[in-house]
């Protein structure tokens, strides 16, 4: 290649050739030689990261947790809980799961709240079903919008990831530390290694059920997963999940030091399905979640089927929930022994409300994402479930 087409090629004016020259004899390059260099970057600039705005370091998994710690007590807590959440799958323990709390979290305070509530809930109905706080901090989303408090806890679209997996670290614990289980969604495939360690059960949202690498995922996590059936209600995409999640697998992942790594899981037996409703309409009636059970049975699956008592269920509207919490308790105590539990989004107060670049002009305990019940209506409910008073 000539020099002058090195030249043309990059469009250098005569300053930036000045000083391109400088720094070559400084170096003892020759002017050429620097030239081939800064050729051969901007080809690559051309081919690599064309769509990347930046890529900056984050502060490793590991570092993280020693940061935000466990006790002993909260360890405790973790591995009783999933032993007791395997037990309930297994038919062993015939209470049911009630995984019940925001859609998603964004404000702390709040959770605290509704977990100083729950808690006390979780301890007065302990003989007769297992309570588990649902700590959700990612949100799948079908277009755009707000993705959630570790993708962008400050909700100004500054996406402070690192605050953020510190901040969803920190609610687990808090939870954690008043001695109530948590469930949450993996969604990010590498997030796991920041929070798993503080996650008592775990589930795989309908959109990410069909993924692979999200299937591979499941099947090294260390809790309890459900599988959430398709967007359009479809239960066969999550069972072939379940079938994937139950076997080993190898792939690349990360460990906690943050490092690219070769993974090698040997699959996670604790698997279920969960229905929770879909395009087509609700699928909590009797008749799916038999033909549900059996085709988990001919797969050689665990035949427990929890029932999301939200999203195509309640067709998104919070003030369906409580009927189809009443309707699917009672198939459970009609003897229909498939329903392993159920799951309910409820916040401090009903509804929801759209994001705001104004965060002042939010209404403290309401849902950003989907509508929730309050929680009167979700005490209620429980209670009445189990005729306490």
């Amino acid at each position: 290649m000539s020099f002058s087409c090195l030249i043309g090629d990059l469009h250098f004016n005569r300053a930036v050739l000045k000083i391109i020259k400088q720094i070559a004899i400084q170096i003892n390059f020759s002017l050429q030689t620097s030239l081939r260099c800064l050729l051969c970057l901007h080809m690559l600039n051309e081919i690599t990261n064309v769509n990347i705005e930046a890529i900056s370091n984050l502060a490793t998994p590991q570092s993280i947790r020693d940061e935000y710690g466990r006790t002993e007590e909260i360890t405790n807590l973790v591995i009783e809980s999933r032993k007791t959440i395997k037990r309930i799958i297994s038919g062993e323990d015939s209470r049911p799961l009630i995984i019940v709390g925001p859609c998603s979290i964004h404000d702390p305070k709040a959770a605290d709240e509704y977990a100083e509530r729950l808690i006390k809930l979780h301890h007065e109905l302990i003989d007769d079903c297992y309570i588990i706080m649902r700590a959700y901090f990612e949100k799948p989303r079908t277009t755009m919008g707000w993705k959630g408090l570790i993708n962008d806890p400050d909700m100004n679209q500054g996406y402070n990831i690192e605050k953020g997996l510190k901040l969803a670290r920190s609610i687990l614990l808090n939870i954690l530390s008043k001695g109530l289980p948590t469930a949450s969604e993996m969604l990010d495939t590498i997030v796991p290694q920041y929070i798993a360690d503080l996650v008592c059960w775990a589930s795989l949202g309908a959109r990410t059920t069909e993924s692979q690498p999200h299937r591979e995922m499941s099947s090294g996590l260390s809790m309890p997963v459900g599988f959430k059936n398709s967007t359009t209600g479809d239960p066969t995409p999550a069972i072939n999940a379940m079938k994937v999640a139950c076997h080993p697998h190898s792939f690349v992942g990360t460990n906690k030091q943050g490092q690219i790594s070769f993974v090698k899981t040997t699959g996670n037996q604790d698997v279920h399905l969960i229905l929770r409703g879909g395009d087509n309409g609700p699928n909590f009636n009797p008749i799916t979640i038999k033909e549900c059970a059996e085709k988990l049975i001919n797969a050689g699956l665990p035949s427990s089927v929890l029932i999301d008592c939200s999203h195509g269920n309640s067709k998104k509207k919070h003030v369906n929930q409580p009927a189809v919490f009443n309707n699917v308790m009672h198939q459970r105590q009609s003897d229909n022994n498939y329903i392993l539990g159920v799951m309910l989004e409820s916040n401090l107060h009903e509804g929801n409300q759209p994001t705001s670049d104004d965060l002042s002009q939010l209404h403290y305990g309401v849902s950003v994402t989907d509508e929730c019940m309050n929680w009167e209506t979700t005490e209620m409910i429980i209670r009445n479930a189990f005729k306490k008073s």
